[in-house]
């Protein structure tokens, strides 16, 4: 009771913040405060208790790193006994004289029924106990958890190197490799803590021969001069009371190193040491076999403990058949089966044989394997990296990893880039130069190769690297290849954001806002919306090139609207307007103007006309009259970007998705606004209205 009342104490202080404050002052009270002899039974027992539970601890655990807060409860138990220690001797030196029983009932019963009141003995035990602690047990842990120390700390770049490739590769998400790289940093923590730690035992050995020693003599000292008690009673008295005292706290000193003993030689693995330690020294039959051979022959020899060794023969044996029986079954089940099964060549094919596509993949001939093999100092895994980073907090959801593999059937400077299984981007670069890129207006030629910057299709030269300081003073915009790469693909996937965005990704998005807004996404799905509709929407936003970020009024708007309609073209239209804050701040940044291109009023009813008679189709207008109307709108386009402007064109609600489909790969450059998507303080100037000029249809 009085063991449970301590441990319920202690934990309610533990919540509370002052645990282990609290744990200092009482180490402190003991230390400076005479404790009466109940006490102190309380906190022998308690001493004993909890090494109990930290060597059980140490045995069912499954890896070392999960009692990773091993070395400070080492550190607190160690404190614990030597104040233990102080406080004993305090009494045993003031109340000696008065019998065996004047340090409380637990250092008597230790110094009395333990070792039979013999103080010889009473050496002896505790003299074997300090030798096993301090020569065997913590010195062999000490050694091991030094070295244990060292090679984890010498593995650590090589095990971070590992786990960034794996996120590369895609073998990991980036949560997981954030949970991998804190578990590999708290085990070097961990072992290095430990390597310290087995410090502390070796100590408290120590200090228990040498109080041990100072008790005797300053006991003797004290009864024989102060008491004047005869030289037999004192020592009686004084040496059965250290002897109790120092076994009482050695016994939980051994089993505190034992369990360190036991942490540091465990390997990680899904079974406790129990259960590793049944199926590694009795899962052979051979083994168990040839001991209880050994066994019985060693029985039968006369002069020998015959029953007893014939007796462990036989159980030895009995165990070695059952093995041997428990072994021997499944092997003749995989038999049989094997037997049944057809050829390898004849097997028909399972869901086994079909790989998923790569969400986003990246293929690269031979020659550009250097790019991507850190061993090789290659760079383009740190910039791809980068990249995904970037994209995943502009567009609002996480981009998923790039598979990387080797293609020998692309050409040995190619690279490849597919979005779910289809390629998107394709280019040769070389891996020994620069690529120098003409952004619009340089000041002469450079030679190298001509090229095409494979990201926005602009005219490019490959240079060598003497020659990057003279492209730069030309106006050249001069990238590395591995620049080149990484930008390429940046641009691929901003193109193709609505198919990277999934059911997945779309129930993560809605997990993380449920966290602030728990009420708004419980209202939303599935209640008005299904995840397939919010998924439509949000993909059409970036096919528009609108980021997702703000997921609260995307998900308020739907939930506004969806008792409206459940048109996924509608709620887009819904959602813009909503965000028409973001679109055009994207596009204009924080302009107070918006340069703005229009219809004419004329135009813009025919186009509306031809739309309706489609029901929202293709508007079917005079082939010449869309010929004029693309490069009207192309010419104007390019005026105002000659500007120095964005080129904008603001339209009706209901021609708005027609024509931005329209234009989209025609002028990629150009952003269609309807009139509810400007903002209410930004200030429209008309710098063009297309149609005026246009022949009638």
């Amino acid at each position: 009771m009085a063991e449970a009342s301590i441990a319920s104490s202690f934990q309610r202080v533990s919540q509370q913040g002052i645990g282990v404050p609290a744990m200092i002052l009482v180490l402190l009270a003991m230390m400076v405060i005479p404790l009466p002899p109940l006490a102190l039974d309380i906190f022998f027992s308690f001493s004993i208790s909890l090494s109990l539970i930290v060597l059980l601890v140490g045995v069912y655990v499954l890896r070392p790193l999960d009692f990773g807060i091993f070395p400070a409860v080492l550190l607190v138990t160690t404190l614990f006994r030597l104040a233990l220690n102080i406080a004993s001797t305090r009494i045993v030196l003031l109340e000696g004289h008065t019998g065996t029983g004047a340090a409380g009932k637990v250092i008597e019963a230790f110094g009395e029924f333990v070792i039979g009141g013999n103080y010889a003995v009473g050496l002896v035990v505790f003299s074997i106990l300090v030798i096993i602690n301090f020569v065997v047990v913590t010195k062999g842990a000490g050694r091991i958890a030094e070295v244990t120390a060292r090679f984890t700390l010498d593995a650590l770049p090589g095990k971070q190197m590992a786990i960034d490739a794996d996120m590369n590769a895609g073998m990991l998400t980036q949560e997981e490799a954030r949970e991998r790289r804190d578990e590999v940093r708290r085990e070097a923590d961990f072992y290095g803590s430990m390597d310290g730690a087995s410090k502390f035992v070796r100590g408290d050995a120590v200090a228990g021969i040498l109080i041990l020693f100072i008790n005797i003599i300053g006991g003797l000292t004290i009864g024989m001069v102060q008491h004047e008690l005869p030289l037999s009673e004192a020592v009686r008295n004084y040496t059965l009371l250290t002897i109790g005292d120092g076994l009482v706290a050695q016994i939980p000193s051994l089993l505190i190193s034992s369990s360190a003993a036991i942490i540091v030689t465990r390997v990680s693995g899904q079974q406790e040491l129990g259960k590793q330690a049944v199926g590694q020294l009795f899962g052979n039959p051979k083994i168990l076999f040839i001991t209880s051979g050994i066994l019985t022959a060693m029985g039968v020899i006369p002069g020998m403990p015959n029953f007893a060794f014939l007796t462990l023969a036989a159980a030895v044996g009995g165990l070695g058949y059952y093995r041997m029986v428990a072994e021997r079954k499944p092997v003749e089940e995989e038999v049989a089966t094997e037997e049944e099964e057809e050829p390898a060549e004849m097997r028909d094919l399972s869901w086994d044989d079909v790989r998923p596509v790569d969400v986003i993949g990246l293929e690269v001939g031979y020659r550009l394997i250097p790019l991507v093999d850190r061993n090789q100092n290659g760079e383009l895994m740190n910039r791809i990296k980068g990249v995904r980073r970037k994209l995943s907090q502009e567009l609002g959801f996480l981009v998923q990893p790039v598979h990387i593999r080797d293609n020998l059937d692309l050409g040995p400077n190619n690279y490849r880039i597919a979005i779910n299984g289809v390629m998107a981007g394709e280019a040769e670069i070389y891996p020994d130069l620069f690529l120098a890129i003409n952004p619009g207006q340089v000041y002469g030629e450079i030679d190298g190769i001509k090229s095409i910057d494979p990201a926005f299709g602009l005219e490019a030269v490959w240079i060598d690297a003497v020659n990057r300081e003279q492209a730069q003073t030309l106006g050249y915009t001069v990238v590395d290849p591995s620049t080149v790469v990484a930008t390429h693909l940046s641009q691929i996937i901003q193109n193709n954001a609505h198919q990277l965005l999934g059911h997945e990704e779309v129930q993560k998005m809605l997990d993380v806002l449920a966290k602030t807004a728990p009420k708004l996404v419980e209202d939303l799905v599935p209640k008005v919306l299904p995840l397939g509709s919010v998924l439509s929407v949000l993909q059409n936003l970036l096919e528009e090139k609108v980021p997702i970020r703000d997921m609260r009024t995307i998900a308020e708007t739907l939930a506004a609207q969806a008792t409206k309609s459940q048109d996924p073209v509608m709620l887009t239209m819904a959602v813009r307007t909503a965000l028409k804050q973001a679109i055009v701040q994207n596009i204009n940044g924080m302009e107070a103007e918006l340069a703005v291109m229009t219809l004419d009023p004329g135009l813009e009813q025919l186009l509306l006309q031809s739309i309706q008679g489609t029901d929202g189709g293709d508007a079917g207008i005079e082939p010449g009259l869309a010929d004029t109307l693309f490069q009207s709108l192309k010419n104007n386009v390019q005026q105002v970007e000659v500007s120095g402007k964005p080129a904008v064109l603001i339209v009706s609600p209901v021609l708005r998705e027609w024509l931005a489909k329209l234009v989209k790969h025609s002028i990629p450059t150009l952003h269609v606004l309807s009139y509810h998507e400007v903002p209410d303080d930004k200030q429209i100037k008309v710098v063009a209205t297309l149609g005026e000029a246009l022949p009638a249809a």
